[in-house]
């Protein structure tokens, strides 16, 4: 796997049609500086709005993968992004000129032979390249049929991809074992597909309006009649003779492999991961997933490297796989110190959304010399203050400058208290974020003893510059 990041050398333009909106658009890829990542621009519109290829900006998935931010879209992006990633591409502009990125033949090739064309430069800066750490599983019941799609840690990039269609294609089964020898060759000219008995339902759902027997396989999955001839011809202008073949394809239509369309899906696969933002390192086991669960997967695995990215930053010495981080780098974070500071660790967090944390009651806190000292529990004050602690972590670890910030407290509200805390108990402290605005956030935050709930609360502090303290 390529270890550098990369652009290309030169401006490439190609121009076609789009399978489900049957625009004309040109689209030309440009170079684009270290850590761009891919970008496409609407160079249609006022100002020409730019969308990241990120997770985020995923707006639609409807037999295509489709980007939106505000009022701008591009539609059907996955087979450009599979080219872009397959080839191991960093940075890159994507400029286009109408709302859905062309279908071409219906495959990855005219992408990854135009970017070839346009030559690579080396950036020489290191890729964020993510090894997937822990086995990730996905699993949805879809009609009679169930999709698994998962991701499990391995030396380099990989695929294995299995479907099970009726007749006439049965269960089919491939590997991408490396990008840089399989992709390009073996993947990459593998086209886009549907079922004869999908094609009037997909064009009144407003899509393949640029679909054609050259664009696409249409596998003959029942007979043909004159009625879908002719709703072909109405509605999507083929012209020419339409017959089902002996191979079980519309005209006939030879596939590039004899196990195309399972290919097709490992493209669709590398081009809705490209979304994560970061190549990736693993290996990746798929049954009947689509560009839904492919979502899904790398939504799961953007948590395990958001986790795996703030773990590194704040590096613990703890050794046990259970804790992200320690006491000594929850102090990089919080300036509470003993006896003051009431986390011991954290052992999950979700980027800017959730943190649970826990703290240890030991009978030798200070607090329970003098509280209650015949019957003791912990203050429940100090239930809020605990909590309150793992909200400001979860505040300031999504700050680029968190060793600059304090958190304040601006108020407390829906308090209450359901159990007392006993030494020798272990408090579990979970915080969701309710909002985060500039550097005000509300958060609502529960603690809690074997399951039952000790104190909840929601609470409302600021980020505040230490200096100006």
């Amino acid at each position: 796997m390529i270890e550098t990041q990369r652009t290309i050398t030169r401006e490439v333009t190609l121009s076609g049609r789009g399978l489900h909106t049957g625009k004309e658009c040109n689209l030309t890829f440009k170079p684009a500086p270290p850590g761009s990542w891919i970008v496409f621009r609407r160079t249609d519109l006022p100002g020409k709005p730019e969308i990241k290829a990120t997770l985020d900006n995923v707006k639609e998935i409807a037999r295509g993968t489709f980007l939106g931010r505000g009022d701008t879209e591009i539609k059907t992006v996955e087979h450009c992004l599979a080219a872009v990633s397959g080839l191991q591409i960093d940075n890159i502009i994507v400029e286009i000129d109408n709302e859905e990125v062309p279908v071409l033949d219906g495959s990855a090739k005219p992408f990854v032979d135009a970017l070839l064309t346009a030559g690579f430069q080396d950036q020489g800066i290191p890729r964020d390249i993510f090894n997937i750490q822990d086995v990730i599983q996905y699993s949805q019941r879809d009609g009679d049929n169930v999709i698994d799609i998962h991701s499990i840690p391995y030396k380099d990039f990989r695929i294995t991809f299995m479907v099970d269609y009726q007749k006439p294609l049965g269960t089919q089964y491939t590997t991408l074992r490396s990008l840089e020898e399989d992709f390009a060759e073996n993947f990459a000219p593998a086209r886009t597909f549907s079922f004869l008995s999908e094609v009037s339902t997909l064009f009144k759902m407003g899509l393949i309006k640029g679909g054609t027997l050259s664009n696409a396989l249409v596998i003959a999955d029942r007979p043909l009649t004159e009625e879908d001839i002719s709703y072909m011809r109405d509605k999507l202008k083929i012209k020419g003779p339409i017959f089902e073949g002996e191979n079980g394809f519309l005209n006939g239509v030879e596939p590039q492999f004899p196990n195309e369309p399972v290919r097709h899906k490992v493209v669709d696969l590398i081009g809705d991961l490209a979304l994560l933002g970061f190549p990736i390192k693993g290996h990746i086991i798929a049954a009947r997933s689509g560009h839904k669960s492919n979502i899904e997967l790398a939504k799961l695995i953007r948590k395990q490297h958001d986790k795996w990215r703030i773990s590194s930053k704040y590096r613990t010495i703890s050794k046990d796989k259970g804790v992200l981080i320690d006491t000594l780098g929850i102090q990089k974070i919080l300036p509470h110190r003993y006896p003051f500071l009431m986390l011991d660790k954290i052992v999950d967090i979700e980027e800017k959304k959730r943190v649970v944390a826990i703290k240890n009651i030991s009978i030798n806190e200070p607090f329970f010399r003098g509280h209650f000292p015949g019957h003791p529990i912990m203050p429940g004050v100090l239930i809020i203050e605990a909590m309150a602690q793992a909200g400001a972590f979860l505040i300031l670890s999504n700050l680029e400058e968190e060793n600059r910030k304090v958190a304040y407290f601006m108020g407390i509200d829906r308090a209450r208290f359901r159990n007392p805390v006993h030494p020798g108990d272990q408090l579990r402290i979970e915080v969701d974020m309710i909002n985060f605005r500039r550097s005000i956030a509300r958060f609502k935050a529960k603690a809690t003893v074997k399951g039952k709930i000790a104190c909840e609360a929601e609470i409302m502090a600021a980020a505040v510059d230490a200096e100006k303290i």
